[in-house]
């Protein structure tokens, strides 16, 4: 399980585990969920907010952005498991570099 936090206007970035489904759970804010089946075919778009869940599918390209004024606090479950134990990234750029040697 990861925890994350969007500030208003950043996103997760666009990414796709081939191997690994992912449940993903808004605790607060509101954003944008895209998904879809290559990176120029994301033909799921939809609106979330705290207490909306998320399941992502293996091989699917998927995107979260925050859309609103407030931080937006979102918490990932891999299975299997994407992120070793006690994993922490301190910044956002870190998170973003590490997952780059995750996506599959």
């Amino acid at each position: 399980m990861t925890l994350k936090s969007l500030a208003p206007g950043e996103e997760i970035g666009l990414e796709n585990h081939a191997d690994t489904d992912q449940f993903l759970r808004v605790e607060s804010g509101k954003g944008i969920v895209v998904m879809g089946d290559s990176e120029d075919a994301l033909d799921f778009r939809e609106e979330v907010k705290a207490h909306f869940a998320i399941f992502i599918p293996a091989g699917k390209w998927h995107n979260m952005a925050n859309t609103g004024e407030e931080p937006m606090k979102i918490y990932s479950i891999y299975s299997p498991v994407q992120h070793p134990f006690v994993t922490i990234h301190e910044t956002y750029e870190d998170g973003m570099e590490a997952d780059s040697h995750h996506i599959d």
